[in-house]
């Protein structure tokens, strides 16, 4: 680690999903959708540690299951308060710096990690995140544990804190934010995994690819989109941020942690 802070990806997993409730658990080419998140993030070089943190419900039992089964750390917290959830993984396994990933992009890439960890360690940011250029799906945020310490403090509205860094993003003048940018305009890709039509492309691409274990790029995604479109029409049209943009509809100020 060469004296550098401890960086963990902590992936933020349950299985009652409104939408595609038990995804995490949905088979592509023989193993969990989570299975795959997981793979796909040990190759990135800067990554120490990767952490499934799910909530203590009992529906979500399976996924400490797996995660034992697998040999990969879990964190058990909150359901709904997930900013919580991920203070608290954070603590018990001493991550200083937090890598944020959702179960729910299956084609998440290494190479993007890595990218915004290294932005983040020369930038002197307090929060690195990817443009929307990129693909919906390959979202990931980089932080420290200071940063996200005064976000579990002082955040109050539910959708602050269902969806971790809002009062991150939103309090730029308190906050050092970066990004790193896309090399080609993709943000009409969707890649992410809210619905049936989103899992069934995710399902063409593995299979378009040979169902191995290989970790391929987000290139090669692109590249293979290019040639049959008629796997990008699978899910297209989706609306970006939409678990989001329905919690602001919803919100409420909450107290406590």
């Amino acid at each position: 680690m060469s004296g550098r802070p401890v960086v963990g990806v902590i992936i933020q997993a349950r299985m009652s999903s409104t939408r595609l409730p038990k995804k995490v658990m949905m088979d592509i080419c023989q193993r969990p959708l989570l299975w795959h998140v997981i793979n796909r993030l040990k190759p990135a070089s800067l990554v120490d540690e990767i952490i499934v943190a799910t909530s203590d419900r009992p529906e979500d039992d399976i996924i400490e299951e797996k995660c034992l089964e697998w040999g990969i750390k879990c964190f058990r917290g909150s359901r709904d308060d997930v900013l919580d959830r991920y203070y608290r993984a954070a603590l018990e396994y001493g991550i200083e710096t937090v890598v944020r990933v959702c179960s729910d992009c299956p084609l998440i890439d290494p190479e993007v990690i890595d990218r915004a960890i290294k932005k983040y360690m020369e930038g002197s940011f307090d929060h690195v995140s990817i443009d929307k250029e990129f693909p919906h799906g390959l979202d990931c945020e980089v932080f420290s544990f200071d940063t996200l310490t005064r976000a579990w403090n002082e955040a109050a509205l539910a959708s602050e804190r269902e969806h971790v860094t809002p009062y991150i993003w939103k309090n730029d003048s308190v906050f050092r934010l970066g990004k790193i940018a896309c090399d080609i305009d993709c943000s009409h890709m969707r890649w992410t995994v809210d619905n049936r039509k989103d899992f069934d492309f995710v399902l063409a691409v593995y299979e378009a690819m040979g169902c191995s274990d290989r970790v391929f790029t987000m290139k090669e995604v692109v590249e293979l989109l290019e040639r049959r479109p008629d796997i990008f029409e699978i899910n297209s049209g989706g609306i970006r941020g939409e678990g989001y943009i329905k919690s602001l509809k919803e919100d409420k100020f909450v107290k406590g942690h």
